[in-house]
C-alpha cells in the first residue's frame, strides 16, 4: 500500500497543477490504473479524506497524503559515490523540494575538489569526520559493491536514519536505519520478461 501512495500523489500534483479541484476515485482509478475499491481501501486506512458523493478535495488529498509519506519535514542527505549514477541521482534531487544534499563524497581524485550541484566534492577519506560534526538524515550510496556496506556501517554508527542504496549489493543495517535498496538491473530483467511473455 505504501508503495502506491507515491503514484497517487504524483497523480494529484498533476490534478492540481490543471486546475483540478476535486475527484473522485473512479476517476482515480482512470488516471492510475487502480480500481476505486483500492484507492478507496488505501485512503481510508489513514483516515476519512473523501465525502460520498463528492469525491477528494485535490489539493487537500495531495498535502494529506504528503504528510503521510513525511514529505512535510525537511531532510538533510550526503551522497557517497559519484560517478555517472551518483551524479544523475544528485541532479534528481535538485529539483525534490525538502532533500537537502549538504554533502558530495567520492575517492576519484579528478572529482575531489570540484564544484557540482553547489557544493564541493569531498575525498570519501573525509565522510567519517564530516559525520560526527553535521546530523544527516538520509545517506545514499552510489559506490561500487566493494565499498557499499562499509559506507553503510559507517553511515548507520554516524546515527542516519535512512539509507537509499543504488549499489548492486543488498546492504545489512541495523533496524533502526531505514533502508530502501534501488536495483535498476531488477527493474530491467522484470521488464524483458515482460516483453518476452507478451512475445508468446
Amino acid at each position: 500500500m505504501i508503495r502506491r501512495l507515491p503514484k497517487y500523489r504524483r497523480c494529484l500534483l498533476e490534478l492540481k497543477n490543471s486546475g483540478v479541484q476535486r475527484i473522485s476515485s473512479r476517476e482515480l482509478s482512470r488516471i492510475t490504473g487502480l480500481t476505486a475499491s483500492q484507492i478507496r481501501q488505501d485512503l481510508n486506512n489513514f483516515g476519512g479524506f473523501g465525502q460520498q458523493g463528492y469525491g477528494y478535495n485535490v489539493e487537500e488529498l495531495f498535502d494529506e497524503v504528503g504528510g503521510i509519506l513525511g514529505l512535510d519535514k525537511e531532510y538533510t542527505v550526503v551522497m557517497v559515490g559519484f560517478g555517472n549514477l551518483g551524479q544523475a541521482v544528485s541532479n534528481y534531487l535538485q529539483n525534490k523540494e525538502g532533500f537537502e544534499l549538504c554533502g558530495i563524497f567520492d575517492v576519484n581524485p579528478a572529482l575531489i575538489g570540484s564544484e557540482r550541484c553547489g557544493l564541493t566534492v569531498s575525498a570519501a577519506t573525509e565522510l567519517e569526520e564530516y559525520l560526527k560534526g553535521n546530523e544527516v538524515d538520509i545517506g545514499i550510496i552510489a559506490t561500487d559493491k566493494g565499498s557499499a556496506q562499509s559506507v553503510a556501517d559507517m553511515l548507520s554508527k554516524a546515527g542516519v536514519k535512512g539509507i537509499w542504496n543504488f549499489a548492486p549489493l543488498d546492504l545489512v543495517v541495523p533496524e533502526s536505519v531505514m533502508l530502501e535498496n534501488v536495483h535498476l538491473s531488477d527493474s530491467l530483467y522484470t521488464l524483458a520478461y515482460y516483453i518476452s511473455e507478451h512475445e508468446k
